[in-house]
């Protein structure tokens, strides 16, 4: 399927340099990758402290392209300094950040210390050189939930210092550009992204899986008996919770929207800090993304049904009516889409994983 998203560019946007910070993890990988085939100059900056430098080399054998690679860490102000004067971005998206809500519960200062100062050190140095186009990585944990769909407009109140630090930076954005009018800058709120890249080398790699694609193909490997369900009755088609699940290509092409759309936006505009939801409007149960991957992978995959959890809805999607309006940008791809690139993934890697060991045996 195709995104609905302009692939005409203009010649100043083909010559734009993009800068990816934190663009090895998992959403940042892919964007590099679309951004690379849209016909942008791309540049990533990753610390790498929960990713692998080997991702450099998976997206330039996935686009035939080469790019540039920064070691660095935002709380190094001299290392970010120097990519940005090797590089001289046009615009920058931001995804570097500690991202477990539960985790965020047990250390709230270390995501505080890492997610704020790392920020403000960006912004920093971003306007010392003159790089005043930036946009962040944000997130569905900044609103307060409901059941109903969530458009921009609604109610924040993040339950977790993760979904805090999230709007926290929000704001900052909002302030530096009521500050001075020449500063432009996006807030991709997502929700639940899944999925692997169509080739088979990149895909969602967590050491602890805390998602439920994840978790569900750690019970399909044999690394979990089974699936726990949270609750059987919820107001929903099956019982099972209800969540807004977007193909991580669809969550990535709505990145390229955002650039192509700030690139042409003008000097002066009303508003220069905008806010989209990344989603695609429709419900997936948990019962229904199980069933997906069973189809996908060809194995049945047990679950167990539990006691709900402290806090969690029945529902939880998006409203994507503003992207669609202001980026000409919309999800086309499937949950099977998503189970299916997800599946292939897992198997490559696994394969990938055998290899190398038969290798070292030899």
């Amino acid at each position: 399927m195709t995104i609905v998203c302009s692939s005409k560019m203009s010649s100043t946007e083909k010559r734009a340099m993009v800068l990816c910070v934190g663009g090895t993890g998992y959403i940042g990988s892919h964007t590099a990758v679309q951004l690379l085939q849209a016909g942008y100059n791309v540049a990533i900056l990753d610390n790498c402290s929960s990713s692998s430098k080997e991702v450099i080399g998976l997206i330039e054998n996935v686009t035939q392209k080469k790019i540039s690679f920064f070691l660095a860490d935002l709380m190094d102000v001299i290392q970010v300094r120097a990519a940005l004067r090797k590089t001289q971005p046009d615009v920058i998206i931001h995804f570097a950040s500690f991202k477990s809500p539960a985790e965020s519960l047990s250390y709230p200062l270390n995501y505080y210390r890492n997610n704020l100062v790392g920020t403000i050190n960006l912004l920093q140095v971003m306007k010392e050189e003159n790089c005043k186009r930036i946009i962040f990585s944000s997130s569905a944990a900044v609103y307060k939930l409901k059941e109903s769909l969530i458009c921009e407009d609604d109610p924040v109140d993040p339950s977790h210092p993760y979904g805090q630090s999230k709007l926290m930076i929000e704001q900052i954005l909002k302030d530096v550009c009521n500050s001075d009018t020449s500063w432009k800058a996006i807030s991709l709120r997502y929700f639940n992204p899944i999925g692997a890249h169509s080739s088979g080398l990149l895909g969602d790699n967590p050491e602890y899986p805390t998602s439920l694609l994840p978790i569900i193909q750690e019970v399909a490997s044999g690394h979990r008996t089974h699936l726990n369900v949270y609750g059987n009755d919820w107001n929903t088609r099956d019982g099972t919770g209800e969540r807004d699940y977007i193909h991580i290509e669809d969550l990535v092409a709505g990145h390229v929207a955002a650039v192509k759309h700030i690139c042409l936006k003008n000097t002066i505009v009303e508003e220069n800090h905008l806010i989209y939801n990344i989603g695609t409007g429709v419900g997936t149960t948990v019962l229904e993304l199980k069933q997906a991957y069973e189809k996908a992978c060809g194995c049945p995959i047990p679950h167990v049904f539990t006691d709900r959890r402290k806090g969690d809805l029945g529902k939880v999607m998006a409203d994507p009516t503003k992207a669609r309006k202001d980026l000409n940008w919309e999800a086309t791809r499937s949950i099977e889409d998503a189970c299916v690139s997800a599946y292939n993934w897992k198997t490559s890697r696994i394969q990938k994983v055998n290899t190398t060991e038969s290798s070292k045996k030899l």
